[in-house]
This record gives structure tokens, C-alpha cells and sequence, in this order.
């Protein structure tokens, strides 16, 4: 995931809401017993093209969710959303998990599961189609969901970047 462009985003005028996607009880063995602590993996967005994921570890389940919360603000990304659906398809594998989202036309809604599902509501996508394949360990599917979410470009973003007009893009 090192040569993704990510497009950083500033939260100050931001109205995130988070979504829980997975928690975990996890123990440590200590010579007095064992110490029991909770990890959660949170996906914050604006449900308008803003999203961003956190892992957050304490001994209280509340706790961790906020500090999942504080990690996740401040990995925000930028993400094309065009009419509510992506730009086009993409893959993307991240350890065991590989997932594949593509553009879906008005009315299917969003066709995913548990760890895509979560990332692609709070990106505000309301239309595609997506599949995991491979491992479906939650911390796995939401990076390679990000990560495919930050290989879409757009049509404008693509003229920029050739330095062509928005019409030659198209018409080639």
C-alpha cells in the first residue's frame, strides 16, 4: 500500500460519524494471571467522500472504541464519489484479504459485507457492488477497502494529471 496516492484531509470543519466494525478481547498472561484488554476497529467518514480507520486498544471496551476514534481522524482520506456510486473498478489485496468493488447503476444499494459495508457507508457511496475474497479478518478487508477506495480517480484528476482538457479524456 506504499504507492497509493492519499489525499490527507483536514477534520476541523468535518461532521464524522463513526461506525464500530469489529472488537476483540485479548489477554496477556502475566505471572499474577491473566490481564484481559479489548481492541477495536473503528471507520469514521462524513458519508461525502471523507473516510478514515483507527485501531484503538484499553482495558474497557468504551475506551478503546474513543481511542479508535482518535486514530481514525487522523487518518482521513479523500475519496471521488460521482453520483453516488465509484468512478470505476478496482482490486486491491491486502495481506489474506482481497476485495473488489465495482460501480453499480441507481437502486441495488450497497452490496457488501460486515467490514466493506461499514467503510463504504461512511465513505457515502450508495450504489456498488462489491466482493471479499480471501480472508475476511476485519482489519484486513477495511485496509484493502481503503485502499482500493484511494486508487480511484476521477475524470477530472486524470485530465490534471495529463494535462489535457476534460473533453480529450473522453474523446481521446
Amino acid at each position: 500500500m506504499s504507492n497509493i496516492n492519499i489525499k490527507k484531509v483536514r477534520t476541523s470543519d468535518l461532521e464524522l460519524k463513526d461506525r464500530l466494525v469489529a472488537i476483540n478481547r485479548v489477554t496477556k498472561v502475566t505471572k499474577g494471571g491473566r490481564t484481559f484488554s479489548f481492541s477495536a476497529i473503528v471507520v469514521v467518514g462524513n458519508e461525502n467522500g471523507v473516510v478514515g480507520y483507527g485501531l484503538g486498544k484499553a482495558s474497557e471496551v468504551t475506551s478503546a472504541i474513543a481511542k479508535g476514534v482518535e486514530d481514525a481522524k487522523k487518518n482521513l482520506v479523500k475519496i471521488p464519489v460521482i453520483n453516488g456510486t465509484i468512478p470505476h473498478k478496482q482490486e486491491m489485496r491486502f495481506g489474506g484479504s482481497e476485495v473488489m468493488i465495482r460501480p453499480a447503476a441507481p437502486g441495488p444499494g450497497i452490496i457488501a459485507g460486515g467490514a466493506m459495508r461499514a467503510v463504504l457507508e461512511s465513505v457515502g457511496v450508495k450504489n456498488v457492488l462489491a466482493k471479499s475474497k480471501g480472508s475476511s479478518n476485519p482489519h484486513n478487508l477495511v485496509k484493502a477497502t481503503i485502499g482500493a477506495l484511494c486508487e480511484l480517480r476521477d475524470a477530472y484528476s486524470v485530465a490534471q494529471l495529463r494535462g489535457i482538457s476534460l473533453n480529450q479524456v473522453f474523446n481521446g
